[in-house]
């Protein structure tokens, strides 16, 4: 795995050089904000619907995840898609959210 601002990326972003793909932005995104809330993947996907084998592989950026989806784990994690969106495109620009500041 490569490292972008001392993070670990994705084998996506192994391949593309220094830019992650999407799906790993995403799912980094979803691995920090499930674990600072202390969740296992049962509770979260429970919550979303989905299997803990489907958003472990979200979380790992081997799905590309439908909008649908992506809403649906967002809500289990008490997020808006747009808030969840803000999250996953500060990360790629490296900078804190205010989310991260307020925790």
């Amino acid at each position: 795995m490569s490292e972008i601002n001392g993070k670990s990326q994705g084998p996506s972003a192994a391949r593309r050089g220094a830019e992650p793909l999407w799906r790993d932005a995403l799912g980094g995104c979803l691995r920090r904000l499930r674990l600072e809330r202390g969740e296992i993947l049962s509770e979260t996907a429970g919550r979303a619907g989905i299997s803990p084998q489907y958003l472990s592989e979200m979380e790992r950026g081997v799905k590309e995840p439908s909008s649908e989806m992506i809403a649906a784990v967002a809500g289990a994690l008490d997020l808006t898609l747009g808030e969840l969106t803000l999250e996953v495109a500060t990360s790629l620009r490296g900078v804190p959210t205010a989310y991260a500041l307020a925790a």
